[in-house]
């Protein structure tokens, strides 16, 4: 287990950090953005648990259920930051690495909620309740990671990033998608859907 005893070391004052190989790099490296944007999602994430517990929406038992689910993710996105934290080829001996075990997950429960909810008739704008909204901004944000990932593996070849983290974070966003649809579907709450200009233009 990790063990914390002080927080600043002042190593990093002068624009760099340690990898978890203890690599000194540029805080603008690739990979420092990469697990970056993996702590701001998880962080995220951790806003959309706080809003659900405070919403009334939704029944006591689905909150729990979908509090459960996003305290699973939250962990496996610490697995994955702790990863891309390492310069490959350098991973800790001890390091257990997310696989396509956790990806299935994400599409098992994807397709339980799609069971309660109505096909889409047009794309869906990013606002809603609390945690709605809080999840559509969590999986931009996941799209976000994605792409930097996608970067690195683009620019640094094959190894840099594994791809089980890319399926999984393509995954991630679209199971944050359809929880919004099912907490709103849950909730009774009326999607907004997004109206094409020339359709706006003409009902003006």
């Amino acid at each position: 287990m990790v063990r914390i005893t002080k927080v600043h070391t002042g190593g990093g004052d002068k624009g760099e950090t340690s990898l978890l190989d203890g690599s000194r790099v540029g805080k603008g490296n690739p990979r420092v953005e990469m697990y970056g944007t993996i702590d701001e999602l998880n962080s995220q994430l951790g806003m959309v648990r706080m809003e659900l517990k405070r919403f009334d929406g939704l029944p006591n038992e689905n909150k729990i259920s979908i509090d459960n689910v996003l305290g699973r993710v939250q962990q496996e996105l610490f697995d994955i930051g702790g990863e891309c934290a390492c310069t490959p080829g350098k991973l800790p001996s001890m390091m257990v690495l997310i696989g396509e075990k956790e990806g299935d997950k994400l599409v098992e429960e994807m397709d339980s909620w799609l069971e309660d909810v109505e096909p889409l008739e047009s794309f869906i704008m990013p606002t809603g309740s609390a945690p709605v909204a809080s999840l559509h901004v969590s999986r931009t944000v996941t799209r976000r990671a994605e792409r930097i990932a996608c970067l690195m593996l683009e620019n640094e070849g094959e190894g840099s990033v594994r791809i089980e983290i890319i399926s999984y974070l393509n995954r991630l966003s679209d199971w944050m998608f359809v929880m919004g649809r099912w907490i709103s579907a849950k909730s009774q709450e009326e999607e907004v859907l997004w109206t094409p200009l020339g359709l706006r233009t003409k009902n003006d």
